[in-house]
């Protein structure tokens, strides 16, 4: 389990400082940004699929009419999450980002209360009003909804649902979701190809390097994940999830200075004790569901 903890742990501190990869290109367009992050991931995640040998699955799942429908819903969503943080934090939004990926947990728990029709806890009903009143206090406080958190947390939660039950693992789930929105993604490179701010036409080499790794810091952290995730219990790996906001919250607050006023605070503050509340009730249920009954009939 050690093993798999520092996995997590690793892969949740890379996606949590993918935000100063991020700030690093932040002269060019969030749209041609995407378009070159789904063609690279495509690339590297096809020959992540080769190299384990799982070609077949992936070509198999493509087949599958119901499976490759799911892929395609999956990519389109997983293409606006990105989109969305991108344009965030080319937008010196980082702390939206970092609520929405707060939220998301929360909104996955709405899913499965209102489409599973799961019977919320006294905890998740905590969580839900909790919610709300966040999302009302930084209207208020944004002067507007908080959009691109929300878009974040729902298109994340949403994913999470429609990839429910999908007999692939993350690594050719990935794969199979950047094949089908890579068309649209090189329309889009294609179509920014000429402008003059754009990667093609001014570029510099370090520019190129990381336009092109985009495709590897995607993969990468991913992978750690998947060791993660067969070693670690997911009541563990739920709550060390929570890094990969909290570092993108310090890094919006402390390192790029935006405004995080007394009044936005609370709203964060509300999110924080839904999470909380959800996080000790799962873990007491995982407690008493390992719990080594006493015998009695002795």
């Amino acid at each position: 389990m050690s093993r798999g903890i520092r996995a997590a742990v690793a892969a949740y501190i890379v996606w949590g400082l993918l935000t100063v990869y991020w700030k690093h290109l932040t002269d060019f367009g969030p749209f041609e940004l995407i378009g070159w992050r789904m063609t690279s991931s495509a690339v590297v995640m096809l020959a992540v699929v080769a190299w384990r040998g799982r070609l077949g699955a992936l070509r198999d799942a493509f087949i599958d009419r119901s499976t490759r429908w799911r892929l395609t819903l999956a990519g389109v969503l997983l293409s606006v999450n990105w989109t969305t943080y991108v344009w965030a934090v080319v937008n010196d939004r980082v702390l939206e980002t970092a609520l929405g990926y707060f939220m998301a947990p929360l909104g996955t728990m709405v899913l499965g209360v209102t489409v599973l029709k799961e019977r919320p806890t006294a905890a998740q009903r905590l969580a839900i009003g909790c919610a709300v009143v966040s999302v009302v206090i930084l209207t208020v406080s944004y002067g507007r909804p908080p959009w691109a958190a929300l878009a974040i947390a729902i298109s994340w939660s949403t994913y999470g649902l429609i990839k429910r039950n999908l007999e692939l693992s993350s690594v050719e789930g990935l794969a199979g979701e950047t094949l089908v929105v890579v068309a649209p993604a090189l329309v889009v490179i294609a179509v920014t190809w000429s402008g003059d701010a754009s990667v093609a036409n001014s570029a510099d080499a370090g520019d190129w390097a990381l336009v092109a790794g985009t495709g590897i810091v995607t993969a990468v952290p991913l992978l750690l994940f998947g060791v993660a995730a067969r070693l670690v219990p997911f009541t563990i790996l739920g709550a060390l999830q929570y890094i990969v906001p909290t570092i993108t919250f310090l890094l919006g607050w402390l390192a790029y200075g935006e405004p995080l006023p007394a009044v936005r605070l609370v709203g964060f503050a509300f999110v924080w004790i839904a999470l909380f509340a959800i996080t000790v009730e799962q873990i007491d249920h995982r407690r008493s569901a390992t719990r080594v009954p006493v015998r009695t009939d002795v």
